[in-house]
């Protein structure tokens, strides 16, 4: 089976993959099991997708060095010149989007996270036991350290409840289920796992940036600091979590075994380039265009090259 990247077959696929995705991740009592063809037939266009962006990052992956400290130098450069990196949509929420386009950006965005905690803990699964302990540690950080206020997943609803956001499958742009569906289908299948490994710490790595520009735009816009605790949080601790990341788990992984660079390598580019579709779909669906510059957000020193326009 063959799936294009783009078009109306490519947005069929990955609703129908976002629908399978949510009852393959909800508890139940298996009371009304569906039967096995109709499951085998989603778990095959999720392979087929998979394999398609796979075969569209392989050129990217000719340089990626195995030794243990140079392979975390190389990841850490991703940070600045990987895909999607410095698009000029997160300066052009920080400065102009109105509350409407926050709303429905942040639809976009709930719709395609598929739970961090949750991918962690599939991801973790036997895995050696230093880089385990780190995934712990961060695995309890995101579950609030036991306080159910401090947990991140509630924050982000909390967030989406503000705005009133409900996305579909429907309601959702094809490259945002994308997202999710891609780190569901590492996370859950042991022969991507270092895929998932690598696009989880590159989740860590790049996402400060791009939460503070979003917190410049919700405080603009006068969200309670409460609502927008999220992507405060996000902008901060996501830097401490990927140091710890990169050297604990990254580092000893490769460590242990040296062909684990490139499958790790993998996984971040492809977490990198499916996030890098969907920004490019959000400035499409904003009409952002044109060579307007945008007066820089407090505490960020990397938007001299952003120009973006105003919205259509």
């Amino acid at each position: 089976m063959t799936i294009p990247l783009e078009g109306p077959r490519f947005a069929e696929a990955q609703r129908a993959l976002a629908r399978f995705n949510h009852e393959r991740l909800t508890p139940s009592l298996g009371l009304e099991v569906s039967s096995a063809e109709p499951e085998r037939d989603v778990l095959d266009l999720e392979g087929a997708f998979v394999a398609a962006a796979r075969e569209r990052m392989a050129t990217l992956l000719s340089d990626v060095p195995d030794d243990p400290m140079r392979f975390v130098r190389w990841f850490e450069r991703l940070a600045d010149d990987g895909p999607g990196q410095g698009d000029p949509l997160f300066p052009w929420l920080a400065c102009r989007a109105s509350h409407d386009e926050m709303k429905w950006f942040l639809g976009q965005e709930v719709a395609g996270e598929a739970g961090f905690e949750d991918l962690l803990a599939l991801t973790q699964v036997k895995m050696p036991r230093r880089a385990k302990l780190e995934m712990a540690r961060n695995y309890w950080d995101e579950m609030g350290r036991g306080q159910a206020k401090g947990m991140h997943g509630p924050m982000l609803q909390t967030l989406a409840d503000h705005f009133g956001v409900k996305p579909t499958p429907e309601t959702t742009v094809p490259e945002a289920l994308a997202l999710g569906n891609l780190m569901i289908a590492l996370a859950s299948n042991r022969h991507t796992a270092f895929q998932s490994v690598g696009a989880l710490g590159v989740i860590e790595l790049t996402a400060p940036g791009r939460a503070a520009h979003v917190v410049a735009g919700l405080r603009r816009l006068d969200v309670p600091l409460k609502a927008s605790h999220y992507f405060s949080l996000h902008a901060v601790l996501d830097v401490q979590h990927s140091a710890a990341w990169n050297g604990e788990v990254l580092a000893t992984l490769v460590d242990e075994d040296r062909r684990r660079a490139r499958a790790i390598a993998e996984g971040a580019l492809l977490r990198l380039w499916c996030g890098a579709r969907c920004f490019e779909r959000y400035r499409r669906h904003f009409g952002l265009g044109g060579h307007e510059k945008l007066p820089s957000v407090p505490g960020r020193t990397d938007q001299a090259s952003y120009h973006v326009g105003p919205a259509l």
